[in-house]
């Protein structure tokens, strides 16, 4: 029979489908005669998208887990066989992947969430969010609103944050209970905040925080966060820098995230913000640079050559009219990009899906390019990628054997999901916070089947509806 040219194309479609249709593979088995391994937890899966180099994809799979650690990924039979967990998640319906790292927030800005809209960074910043913190943050803000964006992320299916606050003992305390991972900043600025009193003063309480916090919790990295050259001169800087290298953590900043920081360091220094960053060696050091909207060719290659990891923040850059970042450049270039949201007050949720999407589609948009940022490479942004970029690439971000058991599973019943060709595409262009099932941080569920096993949601809302509502009044008992 002659084949005309549609069914020709037809055949061609089915035949590449079919061709990356994910195997099922060889996996652990238990000799005659041995007994199975008791272990902690098995998570299973229709997929298992482990986001190693080569983004494999297991079918009818599941995950080992013991102490924390995955011990073994393969054929959910071959598992099933070979451990006696305490208790096992099942798999219909779900894909098993990497939790999502969000590499850039100020995590309690979720109580000012809405708060002023619709304004430019420096408007928004300068005239509204600084005074809005000296006024009414303090710990227990820190606390209930650290609390409730713990509550977001992790029913979102993020497991590990970058943070970026006041009180970092409390944030730190939040997270210690409700069981994340998170490396904590201690703000540094030059101007009376909520905890400090000038630039000095952050960096001598934020490097007592630090101390206290070092090998204190296998979760918790506590970290400098200098906020922005144009908030700290070069010498504040320096001496940030200096603690950190002092002290042996990582630094995150707020870079080159607007035109008008680039233009406030050219008419400073005679230099953009990373040539500044560069000629004083502030990239010595382990750095995690937010936003990166206005790098040039040059500057690009210094991330590269400096090693910097760049948080993409696309919902909040678009909100802010900040840019858009050349994420694709940056990405060819060899830089190390990961995914944030920045805070809710910016954004104006924690949803790293969205930014997921947002972060494809812009790209394609600013390029005029489809092929731009396909979704495997916009999701391993969001895990793999992300975990590399904020430096904890060797125990996060995929599911192999030896790394940190820090898994989600995504519903895949509902609708939207309905047909499945692809599992990646459908998670980056398809999936949303709600179809989060089940989460785990360091082998520990935190969520199960939607229910929230470690943070008292009734309480947060309380306590978080009751502060709003403080602020609210207090606001417009200003504006009378």
């Amino acid at each position: 029979m002659k084949k005309t040219p549609g069914i020709v194309a037809l055949i061609a479609v089915l035949a590449a489908l079919f061709a990356c249709t994910p195997q099922e593979d060889a996996g652990p088995t238990v000799a005659a005669g041995q007994s199975a391994k008791q272990i902690d937890l098995i998570v299973n899966g229709d997929y298992v998208i482990t986001m190693d180099d080569a983004a494999t994809v297991h079918t009818g799979a599941a995950v080992a887990i013991d102490q924390g650690v995955i011990i073994a990924v393969g054929p959910a039979a071959e598992i099933a066989a070979s451990y006696d967990a305490s208790e096992v998640l099942a798999g219909q319906d779900r894909i098993v992947t990497p939790g999502l790292v969000n590499g850039h927030s100020h995590a309690a800005m979720t109580l000012l969430r809405g708060v002023a809209d619709d304004l430019a960074l420096m408007d928004w910043l300068t005239n509204y969010i600084f005074p809005a913190e000296v006024e009414f943050v303090d710990a227990e803000f820190v606390r209930i609103g650290t609390e409730l964006a713990c509550w977001e992320m992790i029913r979102g299916g993020t497991t590990t944050f970058v943070d970026m606050y006041y009180y970092p003992d409390t944030i730190a305390d939040v997270v210690d209970k409700c069981g994340m991972r998170a490396l904590i900043s201690t703000t540094v600025i030059d101007q009376r905040s909520p905890d400090a009193e000038n630039a000095a003063d952050s960096i001598r309480k934020g490097s007592g925080f630090i101390e206290r916090w070092q090998d204190r919790n296998s979760r918790i990295s506590p970290i400098f966060g200098p906020h922005a050259n144009y908030t700290l001169d070069a010498d504040q800087l320096r001496a940030t820098h200096e603690a950190a290298l002092a002290l042996g953590v990582p630094i995150s900043i707020h870079m080159s995230e607007s035109a008008f920081e680039v233009q406030y360091s050219k008419d400073t220094y005679g230099m953009t913000s990373i040539e500044l960053f560069e000629s004083i060696g502030f990239f010595d050091g382990p750095t995690i640079g937010a936003h990166v909207v206005w790098p040039t060719e040059a500057e690009i290659q210094i991330l590269v050559d400096r090693r910097v990891g760049v948080i993409h923040n696309p919902s909040s850059n678009m909100k802010i009219a900040s840019g858009i970042a050349p994420v694709a450049d940056m990405l060819a270039a060899g830089v190390r990009v990961g995914l944030g949201t920045d805070g809710a007050a910016s954004n104006n949720d924690l949803d790293m899906w969205e930014e997921m999407r947002l972060a494809s589609f812009l790209q394609k948009v600013e390029q005029m390019n489809p092929e731009v940022l396909p979704a495997v490479t916009v999701f391993r942004m969001a895990t793999s990628g992300g975990a590399t970029a904020i430096g904890l690439g060797e125990s996060i971000g995929s599911l192999e054997v030896g790394k940190r058991a820090d898994i989600i599973q995504v519903a895949f019943d509902d609708v939207h999901h309905v047909p499945t060709y692809d599992v990646i595409s459908h998670l980056v262009y398809v999936s949303d916070e709600q179809d989060v099932a089940s989460v785990v941080v360091d082998g520990k569920l935190l969520m199960r089947e939607k229910e929230l096993l470690t943070i008292d949601t009734a309480r947060v809302a309380e306590e978080a509806r009751a502060l709003a509502a403080r602020i609210q009044s207090a606001l417009k008992e200003r504006n009378r």
